[in-house]
């Protein structure tokens, strides 16, 4: 694909309106596609993969273009080390200078650190050695499996489908799909198609979910007419599955602070045809509708606030925009949320905690710290809950999923239940 100098320089454009990681890059992204309404389709998915494609292997691009790593030289560098260009491609973009330093990029080779091959910040390479227990090949591994895109998983609706029928409407429209390896609801899509056209999402009989998160919800297993709590549902997501496994009975209530995400819910759950689901706009974990609850609740879900460093092969930005600091305000919040969460579930329910995390501190710290002070519950075995479910996966007690090993995002949860009275 021959690359023309405008839309080269749209994609330099674009990429120093996201640099500054001040914001989440798809929403910085989606702000210069709306001030710049004439690119067309092909143009934006170029632009926006040439983006991602620095976010992703910003510390290998980095020391490429040392010591001037501007925006421009970033993407140029980007377009032949990482995206695989050839020169003649770029003849029309680059100038004559620019296209000779390209050559000479090919040959280079310049020495990184663990951390700058595994394209991660120091802080958490550190993180996942000194309390994670990895080691350098583990890490490497890791980190080198997040720095490809990850691929289009949906969930068949079934209330309105079957997976099977799912998968062969599908195939009858062209686009080639499989099953999940693990989440029975599960289809695996290959390449980026405009999903949001067609009718099988229009319809509501798919939704676009990655297979880890669709393996949090078959660890809660609601079942029917219970009542049950998805504690920050966020756009929903893992609610509407929830409501999907409870066959659109009992009560369920989509509990969340922001009236933006429970906006984003509302569309959602008019395609799904669930009629069990409850969105509840909360002021804060204290807020008395959760007291009325106490005690009342057969499955609680907490799919806690987190740095989402599970999810940087969609959110690349994410590394650039996470500390310690934030790690550690984020720790406080888990504590506080888990805590809330725990007060609603009923003597013999079940309450799952899970991040998109792989950060031991707001993982296993935050599980250690409750059971410790939380003598009424116990934890239950990943392993042999998912196993009920029909999901084979060698996890232990606690759930773990990375890409490296299952190419979902990188997930953690447990699942504890409230001893009997």
């Amino acid at each position: 694909m021959a690359i023309s100098h405008s839309l080269f320089q749209h994609a330099v454009d674009a990429l120093r309106r996201v640099l500054p990681c001040d914001k989440p890059a798809d929403a910085a992204l989606s702000a210069f596609f709306r001030d710049n309404p004439k690119l067309g389709q092909q143009d934006r998915h170029f632009i926006a993969e040439s983006v991602f494609a620095v976010l992703r292997r910003h510390a290998l691009l980095s020391a490429l273009t040392a010591p001037q790593a501007t925006p421009k030289r970033l993407l140029i560098a980007s377009l032949v080390r990482v995206r695989g260009h050839n020169l003649r491609e770029l003849s029309d973009a680059l100038t004559e200078a620019e296209q000779k330093w390209a050559g000479e990029l090919k040959a280079l080779d310049p020495e990184l650190t663990l951390a700058e091959r595994a394209e991660l910040p120091d802080w958490v390479v550190s993180a996942m050695q000194q309390d994670g227990g990895l080691d350098d090949e583990a890490v490497l591994t890791l980190g080198r499996a997040m720095q490809h895109p990850a691929p289009l998983d949906l969930r068949a609706n079934t209330i309105k489908t079957r997976r099977e029928d799912a998968l062969n409407e599908l195939t009858a429209l062209g686009i080639p799909a499989e099953f999940t390896p693990l989440s029975p609801f599960g289809l695996r899509v290959k390449g980026k198609p405009a999903l949001t056209r067609m009718p099988l999402f229009t319809n509501g009989m798919v939704e676009v979910q990655d297979e880890g998160s669709q393996l949090l919800g078959l660890l809660l297993a609601p079942r029917r007419g219970e009542m049950v709590v998805d504690f920050c549902a966020g756009a929903g997501g893992k609610t509407l599955l929830l409501g999907a496994m409870m066959a659109s009975t009992g009560r369920l209530y989509a509990f969340d602070i922001s009236e933006k995400r429970l906006a984003n819910l509302k569309p959602r759950l008019a395609r799904s045809g669930l009629s069990n689901v409850h969105p509840q706009l909360l002021a804060s974990e204290k807020d008395a509708r959760i007291k009325r609850l106490a005690g009342k609740i057969d499955r609680v879900l907490v799919d806690a606030p987190c740095s989402g460093l599970g999810t940087l092969r969609r959110n690349p930005d994410l590394k650039f925009r996470q500390s310690p600091d934030s790690v550690a305000q984020l720790n406080a919040t888990q504590t506080n949320i888990l805590n809330a969460a725990a007060a609603l579930v009923k003597p013999g329910g079940r309450l799952v905690y899970a991040t998109c995390s792989l950060l031991p501190a707001e993982n296993d710290a935050i599980i250690d710290a409750f059971l410790a002070s939380h003598p009424e519950f116990s934890e239950l075995n990943a392993e042999t809950l998912l196993a009920e479910q029909r999901v084979t996966l060698a996890t232990g007690s606690r759930l773990r999923l990375n890409p490296a090993q299952h190419n979902t995002d990188g997930f953690f949860a447990v699942a504890l239940g409230r001893n009997p009275a």
